[in-house]
C-alpha cells in the first residue's frame, strides 16, 4: 500500500513525535480513526461512527 495513494495515513514517526499540549488534541487517520493525545501524554486510538 503506497503512502502516496493514502495521504491521511499516520506514520509511526508522526505518532512518536506527538507531544502533549495544554489541551488534548487529535491526529486524524483514514476512515474515521484518529489518535487522541491527552494532556498527560497518553495516546489513545478512537473511531468516529454513527448509527442510522
Amino acid at each position: 500500500m503506497p503512502l502516496q495513494r493514502y495521504p491521511h495515513i499516520l506514520t509511526a514517526k508522526q505518532i512518536e513525535q506527538a507531544k502533549p499540549k495544554d489541551k488534548g488534541y487529535r491526529l486524524s487517520d483514514m476512515g474515521g480513526f484518529f489518535l487522541f493525545i491527552t494532556q498527560s501524554g497518553a495516546k489513545v486510538w478512537r473511531i468516529r461512527y454513527r448509527f442510522g
